[in-house]
């Protein structure tokens, strides 16, 4: 499936349902409470607490990165983007900005 495809499938299953007319400023909410879960789960993986359950926490990482990813795709199209054009685009501007041939940032450059 193309990206584009899935951004259309969400707003016409949205429109099915009334989701569609949320405000932009709530679905901005609730993507950022999604990335507040991304973030749990990613603690939990590095360590944060010791429950020993690190294939629940990578389960559970899925589905809360998918979930956040679906609000910023429907932020896109309640704005009339095209989110695949904006990633190639965005595909386009790093790849003339960080060519593979120059050394780029290492994590341990500080």
């Amino acid at each position: 499936m193309r990206i584009s495809d899935y951004q259309q499938w969400l707003r016409a299953w949205d429109e099915a349902r009334g989701f569609d007319k949320a405000d932009p400023g709530l679905t901005v909410v609730h993507a950022l409470e999604e990335l507040g879960e991304v973030a749990r789960e990613v603690l939990f993986l590095k360590g944060y607490k010791k429950d020993a359950l690190p294939e629940e926490h990578r389960r559970e990482l899925s589905k809360e990165l998918a979930d956040a990813i679906v609000f910023l795709f429907k932020l896109a199209y309640q704005y009339d983007i095209d989110i695949e054009e904006a990633l190639l685009a965005l595909q386009e501007r790093v790849d003339a900005r960080f060519p593979a041939s120059e050394p780029g940032w290492h994590p341990n450059d500080g």
